[in-house]
């Protein structure tokens, strides 16, 4: 018997490289660090050359550990973006996107500077974050000042003081897509130190924000079952007929079915204390 075939993330799966060349000419450039700064002595990632496997591993490892601990989707991506940031040398942003079906998109960012890009980003439905979620392909710029694929974009990152970027794609299984962009301050592409180290962490971030969702799906459905019980307790009604009241009120609430669900179940709780 055949072993069976595991699945690799979409980080690393050998993804298409889009790269734009600065306009003017400049040749790539490798982040570099200061000498005695913060950052260059924690980064794990060397000056030159590909991060050491046993660094890379520590780093997917404490990764592993802070976003598992989250106590919620949203502050896994908090905590994504954060260490992304604090981690790669000459980083001046990290921003993480999610784009669930049928759903508004889900954001992160962590960073000196680049809001200003991110909102108009998001709010056009346009940039270098949203196509490479969009595309399942790792997108770069090294001039993002003078790129005419995002000529709205250009002015926010001048302003912002980004000039670099590259965007990973994430693909959190039966939830939604993604990617994880980092920016840099200075012009010229992503060196390759970083990029590597990017989409091994866009990889481990897409298992690991899958099984968050898991729990929460979880979570969120002993939620409407303990609501449905109370709802059968209040009306003396059935179980169908309980759960379709709970969908009638978060249809006409204009919330999520666990959000209702919880209130119903707290209002409970304080009527019987």
């Amino acid at each position: 018997m055949s072993a069976p075939k595991r699945r690799v993330p979409a980080a690393q799966r050998g993804a298409r490289l889009t790269r734009r060349t600065p306009k003017n000419g400049t040749p790539p450039l490798t982040p570099s660090r200061r000498p005695g700064s913060a950052k260059a002595r924690h980064s794990a990632v060397p000056a030159t050359g590909g991060p050491h496997p046993v660094e890379l591993a520590g780093l997917l490892h404490e990764l592993t550990v802070r976003l598992l601990s989250a106590d919620s989707l949203n502050q896994a991506l908090d905590r994504l973006a954060a260490f992304v940031t604090a981690t790669l040398p000459g980083v001046a942003r990290c921003a993480v996107v999610l784009i669930g079906e049928g759903g508004p998109l889900t954001s992160a960012g962590s960073g000196t500077a680049g809001e200003t890009f991110d909102h108009l980003q998001y709010a056009g439905s346009a940039g270098p974050g949203l196509e490479a979620a969009r595309t399942r392909a790792v997108v770069t710029s090294g001039d993002l000042t003078g790129d005419d694929r995002w000529p709205e974009l250009c002015e926010a990152a001048r302003s912002d003081g980004l000039r670099a970027v590259a965007a990973v794609p994430m693909d959190v299984r039966r939830t939604a897509v993604g990617a994880v962009s980092v920016y840099l301050d200075r012009a010229g592409e992503v060196g390759p130190e970083v990029l590597v180290t990017v989409m091994a962490m866009a990889g481990q971030a897409e298992v690991l924000l899958g099984e968050l969702h898991r729990r929460e799906a979880l979570t969120e459905g002993a939620e409407v079952d303990r609501a449905a019980g109370v709802i059968i307790a209040q009306r003396g009604c059935g179980v169908q007929e309980a759960y379709a009241i709970l969908h009638e009120s978060a249809q006409r609430l204009g919330l999520p079915q666990a959000a209702v669900a919880e209130r119903l179940v707290a209002a409970a709780a304080r009527n019987a204390g």
